[in-house]
């Protein structure tokens, strides 16, 4: 029988396969810290950080400064060295507050979220260090604008008489410092969540503006007295009145600072928890 004839396949060469393609560059592990990095970009990158940061500078210095031009050294037998810093800080504390809003809530009106989370997939990777920057950054801000005013008042109003609360007033100004970082850091969950900037900011105004005003409200009748009072002790002006060793007049017997301080971090740990489940979970 004859037929075509058949060439027997010859097997592929390993020459001839396909290789994988290996990049000449570095590709290292993507970690936390690179996500730190670039969030740190973007915060000092954009005029937010320096408009926010730079009023509450002015505003805790420039106000702090004129409170220690109007006092004497036998002033300061009753209140701490770092209380003139206290004037600043409560109009301050604003500033942080929509700081700590428009480092999430900037992103998505600008669509940034997407590019961002594109780049870096794990939500809550880049979450944990805007988190972090954030909070780093305006601790910082705050307590060294503190510290500039609570050294002026030493410098010019340290005489004899001076300073009656010891070194433990720097350690509650520190206290003090950190509340208002949480409260930004609260800015920032609740813009984690709302994803809109005037919203965001709407609901932190409220929150620390709007207590004294309900509790004074609600202390006008008899039944809900007690509900005012204590809007009226447990609200951010008084803590920080009590962190910073002024008396809250009007108030009652207050809460100590520690309590104050405990409070907001419960409430500013159930919205960090919050906003990791709604940003792992939604659309961008």
């Amino acid at each position: 029988m004859t037929g075509r004839p058949t060439t027997p396949a010859s097997p592929t060469s390993t020459a001839d396969r396909p290789k994988s393609y290996s990049s000449p560059l570095e590709t290292p592990r993507p970690h936390l810290g690179h996500a730190v990095a670039s969030e740190w970009t973007k915060l000092i990158s954009v005029r937010s950080t320096v408009w926010t940061l730079g009023s509450l500078v002015l505003l805790v210095v420039g106000i702090g400064l004129l409170a220690v031009s109007e006092t004497r050294s036998s002033d300061y037998q009753q209140v701490p060295l770092t209380a003139p810093a206290l004037f600043g800080l409560l109009v301050g504390q604003i500033p942080v507050m929509v700081l700590g809003v428009l480092t999430i809530t900037s992103e998505y009106g600008t669509g940034m979220i997407r590019t961002t989370l594109t780049a870096a997939p794990d939500r809550a990777r880049v979450l944990t260090a805007k988190y972090l920057v954030f909070a780093g950054v305006a601790f910082a801000a705050v307590a060294g604008s503190v510290a500039s005013v609570g050294l002026a008042s030493a410098i010019l109003r340290g005489g004899a008489g001076a300073g009656a609360h010891g070194g433990g007033e720097w350690a509650h100004a520190l206290a003090g410092c950190l509340y208002v970082t949480l409260l930004g850091v609260l800015g920032l969950a609740i813009g984690a969540m709302l994803r809109h900037s005037a919203g965001a900011i709407a609901v932190m105004l409220g929150l620390v503006t709007l207590p004294p005003v309900i509790g004074a409200m609600l202390s006008m009748w008899e039944t809900l007295a007690p509900l005012g009072s204590t809007v009226l002790r447990y609200n951010a002006p008084v803590a920080l009145m009590r962190l910073f060793g002024l008396p809250d007049a009007g108030t009652g017997n207050s809460p100590g600072s520690a309590a104050q301080v405990l409070l907001l971090l419960l409430v500013t740990g159930a919205a960090v928890a919050g906003s990791y489940v709604v940003v792992g979970r939604r659309d961008t």
